[in-house]
């Protein structure tokens, strides 16, 4: 009977151990599972730290790739704009001077002109046999020559005698009834076109004891007609 209550606490104590070991090593293998878990998971968020970190430097990289790039195009468009203003102010330059060589060319008879001015008309004087002196009644160059220059000064842009374009270099002279321009002569009446504005031209003309007046004295018919439009051709030989 002895041997036999022996024997059952050798089984229940056998039993014990065994479930005792198997607990213990359950539970080891959990701890050991849990803590490569753990490892894992630390791993795992060691990694995505990195790479996240390494994310973050390369985009504050961009960033401040972005904001040199941004002030170097500040810098350039500042530049074009700069370059579009001097191009500005050149180009109003090179219009000012294409306008001053196209007034040029208009002065020395290179161009025709077209525009408003005054007409004027200078003819010999009447007849009159009690007149010895036949020079009394007759139209001369300096009679042409007040009217010329009356013109210029009250701003007459172009000028011409009988059509013929005058320029600063112009002559005339007087040869009885007839007068010669740059070499070119001309019977009476002559017609003084003048391109300007035309109240200021007419005005200058009428004042008086000025031009009309004087070369009227001398027995000159004088003729003044406003003019919408005048046509002046450029001077032969020239373009």
């Amino acid at each position: 009977m002895r041997m036999i209550k022996v024997k059952g606490k050798h089984v229940i104590l056998s039993l014990v151990c065994l479930v005792l070991g198997f607990m213990i090593a359950f539970s080891y293998h959990f701890t050991q599972k849990e803590i490569n878990q753990n490892q894992k998971n630390t791993n795992l968020s060691s990694k995505q730290w990195e790479k996240t970190l390494d994310l973050r430097n390369q985009l504050i990289e961009l960033e401040e790739l972005n904001r040199k790039l941004q002030k170097e195009l500040y810098q350039k468009q500042e530049k074009v704009l700069q370059n579009e203003k001097d191009l500005s102010k050149e180009a109003e330059v090179f219009s000012t001077l294409a306008d001053d060589a196209e007034k040029y060319r208009m002065f020395l008879g290179k161009v025709k002109v077209k525009g408003q001015g005054v007409m004027v008309q200078l003819s010999d004087g009447a007849y009159n046999p009690n007149e010895k002196n036949i020079n009394n009644y007759l139209v001369h160059e300096y009679h042409v020559f007040k009217v010329i220059n009356e013109l210029y000064i009250s701003g007459a842009a172009a000028i011409a005698i009988n059509g013929q374009r005058l320029t600063s270099q112009s002559f005339i002279l007087c040869n009885g009834p007839v007068i010669t321009v740059d070499g070119i002569q001309h019977p009476a009446p002559f017609v003084i076109s003048a391109i300007g504005d035309p109240e200021v031209l007419m005005s200058a003309l009428n004042l008086t004891g000025g031009v009309k007046d004087q070369l009227v004295n001398d027995n000159i018919v004088f003729t003044l007609e406003k003019k919408n439009e005048i046509i002046l051709n450029p001077i032969l030989g020239k373009s």
